[in-house]
């Protein structure tokens, strides 16, 4: 594909308007921390249609420019945007009709169709090859900030793609490791240290990336309710399960048993090096990559989890 083909489309506020049926709450497809997404109809094609908080200029910039350059099957598309003026920011993706990650793990509607172990590491996998562009192919790296399940989204073969890059970041150059932010991103899904001191870098990506392994293998909101009423955080809640060696308390029950015992204990083993506490034992995602395109063929000998601690 050339780049004429994937230029972005400049779209008028009327457009988008006539698309959507001037914003009905119908058309309604969710809303984020920097604005709504309704589904639209542009002539034939069917769209997704971001609407950005009047407030949130530098947010519609950052997505739109990283969309705009950014071009890989496990990345979202962005067919288009319109900037007229500060009530009118809008992206204009390709419509993802299986919706997120999430609608199935966390907040299914009656008769949505479960995910099968198989799926689930097809999934993974995909999101990981995503990160592993937005680490390793892109120039600099893209630290992408918000991974997690509402942010994985699904097209018609469960193909999964990476949006919402309105955090997104160009990673360190100059041969340093990480660089330092204000915090914003989603407790329990980001990691300590940026959290505590704001300092980002791509391994801050991979603690996120572990944290929805965890959730794919277990069912488990990243911060749930425990039958007790108390809050309970899926890393400290894994980590001591799989420190025990008790990966079968650990599956989700909607497989109901239907998973390979080993494939599991892997996975599970590869998200807890993903959220290590110190970024310095994180994997990089190309080897978390590797592993999970072993476990998702189905073949788990000693090799497959053969992963170095990188810096």
């Amino acid at each position: 594909m050339d780049a004429v083909d994937i230029a972005p489309k400049i779209f008028t506020f009327e457009e988008l308007a006539n698309a959507t049926r001037n914003f009905l709450g119908d058309c309604l497809l969710g809303e984020g921390g920097s604005g709504k997404v309704y589904k639209g109809h542009l002539g034939e094609q069917v769209v997704a249609i971001k609407q950005f908080h009047p407030n949130d200029k530098k947010k519609f910039l950052v997505e739109m420019l990283m969309l705009g350059l950014l071009h890989h099957p496990n990345i979202v598309h962005l067919i288009g945007y319109c900037d007229d003026g500060d009530h009118h920011r809008l992206l204009v993706y390709k419509y993802m009709p299986l919706g997120s990650l999430k609608d199935y793990l966390h907040d299914p509607s009656p008769g949505k169709k479960q995910l099968d172990w198989e799926t689930r590491m097809k999934i993974a996998l995909e999101a990981a090859k995503g990160l592993e562009f937005l680490h390793d192919k892109a120039q600099p790296s893209v630290i992408h900030r918000k991974i997690n399940c509402s942010n994985i989204l699904l097209d018609e073969g469960c193909q999964a793609k990476l949006s919402d890059f309105s955090l997104a970041k160009l990673g360190p150059i100059g041969g340093k490791h990480n660089v330092h932010v204000k915090f914003e991103g989603t407790i329990g899904y980001s990691a300590p240290e940026y959290v505590r001191t704001g300092e980002l870098s791509v391994k801050s990506d991979i603690y996120s990336f572990g944290v929805v392994l965890l959730e794919i293998c277990t069912g488990k909101r990243a911060i749930g309710t425990s039958t007790d009423g108390e809050e309970c955080n899926l890393v400290e809640w894994a980590s001591k399960l799989i420190k025990d060696e008790k990966f079968s308390e650990m599956a989700d029950p909607s497989l109901q048993g239907h998973y390979p015992a080993k494939g599991l204990q892997q996975a599970l083993i590869v998200a807890q090096m993903c959220v290590h506490e110190q970024p310095t034992k994180r994997p990089a995602i190309a080897e978390v990559v590797a592993v999970l395109t072993r476990i998702a063929s189905g073949k788990y000998d000693s090799e497959s989890l053969a992963i170095q601690n990188s810096t």
